[in-house]
């Protein structure tokens, strides 16, 4: 006799369950947060910035001054204010390239270990490491 196993319907799952399911795994990526990027494709092609956000499980991240949006926001209290707030939105970490330490141009990086297990990103252009900012 074969077992009965409790399947859950698609329409019992919620919406969001299944979009984050889907999304579980963490993405890497070769910037993290306080790392100054040029944006490479898109609307905002050729503009700096300092990276705010990094989003590891959708592999996007924010970068200041890049992708601005307006949201309409509703006073919730009576003291605060309601009205157009500019804030940027997030961008895929493959439209970004770090910029090298040594030019100030973009580029790729590599991954090397040290000698003592940690691992430092190095500019491929010149060969610089890239310190991490804290």
């Amino acid at each position: 006799m074969r077992d009965l196993k409790y399947r859950e319907s698609k329409r019992a799952r919620s919406k969001n369950a299944r979009r984050h399911a889907m999304n579980a795994e963490r993405v890497k990526m070769p910037v993290v947060k306080g790392d100054t990027v040029r944006v490479m494709r898109g609307n905002d092609k050729g503009k700096e910035g300092k990276i705010i956000r990094v989003h590891t499980k959708t592999g996007r991240i924010v970068v200041e001054g890049v992708a601005m949006v307006k949201k309409h926001r509703k006073a919730r209290t009576a003291e605060e204010q309601s009205g157009i707030i500019d804030f940027p939105a997030a961008i895929h970490h493959s439209n970004v390239m770090l910029l090298d330490p040594k030019s100030g141009k973009p580029t790729r990086v590599r991954r090397r270990k040290d000698k003592d297990g940690t691992v430092e990103r190095i500019a491929i252009k010149s060969g610089q490491p890239i310190p991490r900012v804290r």
